[in-house]
């Protein structure tokens, strides 16, 4: 087997394991699990470290299993939480679970025949028939209080740490852990991956499959660096909040413009964390960036890997056409093939104007659209001046003053786009 450690290692996506585990990994195929909390009913991008990590299980001839938490996702991990989550009804749950089986699907062949095909389960299945009575006799007695309590997501809670520590979330690590031991009992699942956080829970799950596996039964954990910037924020957050990998929850474009316009300190972490290129490929993409960091080189290249991946190249090419709007040399056949949402978020934030449709019939000089129909200039004077220094254009193309607005000239029907200058932009809507 190749190492799939040494290559998570260089890649900047290992941060601690058990001893053992880097031995078995070597040794043979080895079945292990990661879990997805349905909080949601996709996933973000906080998600891309663990659906990479299960690809590169894969890639290297191991079988992955990502588990849907529809049973823990009732109660909450109280990991990294200050306070208790509000819990979640089964019909939202339901949803959730089916919206992350699908983004999970995108990555991984769940219908593949290969003897090292990805499985996909949710906890609920096995959990929804055990009774409270059997889970403390058959679960409960074999972990102490005192080995529970000294899991950091506990003691966090019980120092002060939020309102302290409700009975139904000091429950969760059990029944994360029984999920270890189902996977080790059915699955000959070995091996649980998530997060650093994740630890104390992942330990919990070894501790089961040891005291409940019999005398040879052996389990091993490994766990992922939490990422953050270089400025020390938490990542996974645009300015807008959340980065989905769900395009009608987070455009295309909106995906791609946040790993382009991430730091060069972050690009070049980044890049080793969340594509598949080769360390080869990647010091070579280094070396060319620092020679010359204007063109960013390494942003550009790990926002193209990681849009194809989540999404497609087909996709990826629409993104880049539509960032070519704003920082290219765009002409108005480019502006027209943008569909209305992507205009939209092209162009968020710049100052828009409303005019009748019914104005444009007989069409309306431009002194007049860029002056008293929108605002965009404050004077006829000032407009004419703009004209006259050949610094207006009209969906990209240069204008003059005998220039006349006419329904032929809208975009999707509904839009026309102002700019003066470089970068001064200005959007009609019209209605």
């Amino acid at each position: 087997m190749k190492n799939l450690v040494e290559e998570l290692k260089w890649r900047g996506l290992y941060h601690d394991s058990m001893p053992g585990t880097e031995e078995q990994l070597l040794k043979e195929a080895t079945t292990a699990y990661i879990g997805f909390d349905p909080t949601a009913d996709s996933l973000h991008i906080g998600s891309m470290v663990q659906i990479i990590l299960l690809v590169h299980l894969k890639n290297f001839g191991h079988r992955p299993i990502a588990l849907v938490g529809g049973a823990t996702g009732m109660i909450g991990d109280p990991s990294g939480k200050s306070d208790e989550r509000n819990l979640l009804d089964e019909e939202a749950l339901a949803k959730n679970v089916a919206g992350i089986k699908s983004v999970l699907s995108r990555f991984l062949d769940f219908n593949s025949t290969e003897v090292n095909a990805p499985v996909m389960v949710n906890n609920y299945d096995w959990m929804k028939e055990f009774s409270f009575i059997d889970f403390a006799r058959e679960v409960g007695k074999r972990i102490t209080v005192n080995y529970m309590m000294a899991k950091d997501s506990v003691k966090k809670r019980f120092s002060g740490e939020g309102e302290g520590m409700s009975f139904t979330e000091f429950t969760y690590q059990l029944i994360q852990g029984y999920d270890f031991y189902h996977l080790y009992k059915n699955n000959n699942c070995i091996l649980q991956m998530g997060g650093s956080d994740q630890w104390g829970n992942i330990t919990t799950g070894t501790e089961l499959v040891r005291r409940m596996g019999g005398e040879n039964a052996k389990a091993y954990a490994l766990t992922t660096p939490l990422i953050t910037k270089a400025d020390g924020s938490k990542f996974g957050k645009s300015e807008g909040g959340n980065v989905w990998l769900d395009a009608d929850k987070t455009s295309v474009y909106k995906f791609y413009q946040f790993w382009v316009n991430t730091t060069d300190v972050d690009a070049e972490k980044y890049i080793k964390i969340f594509t598949f290129l080769d360390k080869e490929t990647i010091d070579a993409l280094i070396e060319e960036h620092k020679a010359a960091p204007h063109l960013r080189v390494l942003q550009k290249k790990l926002a193209e890997e990681i849009t194809v991946f989540v999404h497609n190249r087909e996709e990826l090419e629409k993104a880049i056409q539509a960032s070519n709007i704003l920082f290219g040399n765009s002409t108005a056949e480019d502006l027209k093939k943008l569909d209305e949402a992507t205009f939209l978020e092209v162009f968020d934030g710049v100052p828009q104007a409303e005019i009748a449709k019914a104005d444009l019939e007989n069409g309306l000089e431009i002194i007049t659209v860029l002056n008293e129909k929108t605002g965009f200039f404050k004077s006829n004077g000032e407009a004419r001046r703009a004209l006259t220094a050949n610094s207006i254009s009209v969906n990209r193309e240069k204008i003059k003053e005998d220039f006349v607005l006419t329904a032929n000239d809208l975009i999707n029907d509904q839009f026309v786009l102002l700019q003066s200058g470089k970068k001064n932009y200005f959007v009609i809507r019209v209605v």
